[in-house]
């Protein structure tokens, strides 16, 4: 399994159209589809997939500079944002696989970043408990949204 740049690939265009989440999770991070459309043309936003066997299982933006100031001071963070597994894949480990592997991969592709914010809705504890279980951590920073309340999350690389 490894972290992949979504740079158009042709063959992930049917897997990509085809990724599922039930209409509680889109709500909360929205379908790969959408966000690599609205990542198009923006130089600070970085599509990612796990990649296991040529499958797709989860997704997420990476976005640094302005993308990443209404979430923390540290000009050398980057912010994690529409983390996703397709629907079919859930519950297999893949979230924590990413998660866990996230940190070498941005080192490894953005040495100058030393920290991993992301946003996350105060009501979709799955995720608060997938994010703390990876090594993320409160920063005690709340936003409020017309979705409800978003909790910060850090991690220190």
């Amino acid at each position: 399994m490894e972290l992949t740049a979504y740079t158009g690939q042709k063959e992930y265009a049917r897997q990509i159209e085809s990724y599922q989440l039930p209409d509680e999770q889109i709500l909360f991070s929205g379908l790969p589809a959408t966000a690599i459309k609205l990542a198009e043309g923006d130089p600070d936003k970085y599509p990612i997939f796990l990649v296991d066997d040529q499958q797709l299982p989860v997704f997420f933006i990476l976005h640094k500079n302005e993308g990443v100031k209404p979430y923390t001071a540290n000009d050398q963070a980057m912010l994690l944002r529409s983390f996703s597994t397709n629907f079919i894949y859930q519950g297999m480990g893949y979230a924590k696989t990413a998660l866990k592997i996230l940190d070498s991969y941005v080192h490894d592709h953005f040495p100058e970043i030393n920290e991993i914010v992301l946003a996350v809705n105060a009501a979709n504890q799955p995720a608060i408990c997938l994010y703390q279980a990876c090594g993320y951590q409160e920063t005690g920073d709340v936003i409020k949204t017309e979705y409800g309340r978003l909790l910060i999350l850090s991690k220190k690389l």
